[in-house]
């Protein structure tokens, strides 16, 4: 038997069957963005870290996404170079910090993951080359020939002192060549530092403003014998930060990272126009003198409140750039796993910054 309806009523039942399809697909939709909901994030407990959670700052901005809970890990008493890395790779973390330096070598090593923030250029004061206070042959680069001199090799304490070195024509050992500096791999800045001070190593270089070297230089105990050049490889490219996470995290969770991004962002605005106060929030949380709070606040080579490079391209062109001077020189990791340039444009996401769906940059 069929059914003959009026032209008006027809249109009715199509108009409410329509709202019913919409409905269905408008729960279908909001199930998913459930799904995507981070309920709690793991971070580094570092100093903007600490200051943003005290302030409230990751309250009001993981609320807007849904995470309610944000945990700050500690590195542990280890310190190892990289730990955060292996952190990101299980999970454990889900954002962390390196250098693009090291980053793009953990990338190069098979971590999948992606950069979401780059920082502007660093500068000399970032990674100098450091010996004992008290050690009088060493007093400039040129007295580290045929010296000891050891640092962690995947990191800004390898590729800093490469380049000053290389152009004072003292190159570093590698595993495929001997140098004029013998180079011993030391993952923990805080027996590098150690082994400076008690003669065991002739040079390091360490980031002055992290807690395992501030201690040391504030006290004394260290002195500066050389720098990155103000306008080299180092300085312009190798010696950006970034923040990294692994691409499945990114992915499922970008809302998330863009909340992590604006509370970096407004922590970091917030402290370098209320050192004091933010030294005391520094100082308190990480247990720390005073005076060592405010100095990795407000050294020049400090790292955790630098502004972000907008543009993802100018972050590319940064890694091509020293990728290639690095393998140039003699880098013996990026040489053997050197990245495309399609790895490279894939490894920054753009969704993060100028132009991207996810910027912080409007």
């Amino acid at each position: 038997m069929k059914f003959k309806f009026k032209t008006k009523e027809a249109n009715r039942l199509r108009k409410l069957s329509v709202s019913v399809l919409l409905a269905l697909g408008l729960c279908g939709q909001a199930t998913v963005a459930l799904a995507d909901v981070l309920p709690s994030i793991n971070l580094q407990l570092t100093p903007w870290t600490v200051i943003a959670r005290a302030k409230g700052v990751f309250k009001e901005e993981f609320g807007k996404v849904g995470t309610k809970e944000v945990n700050l890990i500690a590195s542990g008493g280890a310190e190892l170079v990289g730990a955060e890395t292996a952190a990101v790779s299980k999970g454990a973390i889900s954002i962390a910090q390196r250098m693009i330096y090291p980053a793009t070598v953990h990338r190069a090593n098979g971590l999948d993951g992606v950069i979401v923030w780059a920082s502007e250029p660093s500068n000399r004061y970032r990674a100098p080359i450091l010996a004992a206070a008290n050690n009088k042959s060493i007093n400039s680069l040129a007295d580290l020939d045929g010296k000891k001199f050891g640092s962690s090799r995947i990191s800004c304490y390898w590729s800093s002192p490469f380049e000053a070195l290389n152009a004072a024509g003292l190159p570093l050992d590698t595993r495929q060549k001997k140098g004029r500096v013998r180079y011993e791999s030391i993952d923990n800045p805080t027996v590098a530092v150690a082994g400076v001070i008690s003669g065991a190593v002739d040079a390091t270089t360490v980031h002055l403003a992290a807690g395992n070297a501030t201690g040391a230089w504030l006290s004394g105990k260290l002195k500066v014998v050389g720098h990155s050049p103000d306008d080299g490889v180092y300085v312009n490219h190798a010696g950006r930060v970034t923040y990294f996470a692994k691409r499945e995290f990114v992915n499922k969770y970008p809302d998330a990272v863009k909340a992590f991004l604006a509370s970096r962002e407004r922590t970091m605005a917030w402290a370098l126009d209320n050192v004091d106060e933010a030294a005391k929030i520094v100082a308190k949380e990480l247990r720390l003198p005073l005076d060592v709070a405010k100095f990795q606040i407000t050294h020049k080579g400090q790292w955790e409140f630098m502004a972000g490079e907008a543009n993802a391209d100018r972050a590319r062109n940064s890694i091509k750039t020293f990728q290639s001077w690095y393998i140039n020189q003699g880098d013996d990791i990026l040489a053997e796993r050197r990245l495309s340039d399609a790895q490279i444009d894939a490894f920054v996401d753009s969704r993060f910054f100028v132009g991207g769906s996810h910027s912080i940059y409007r």
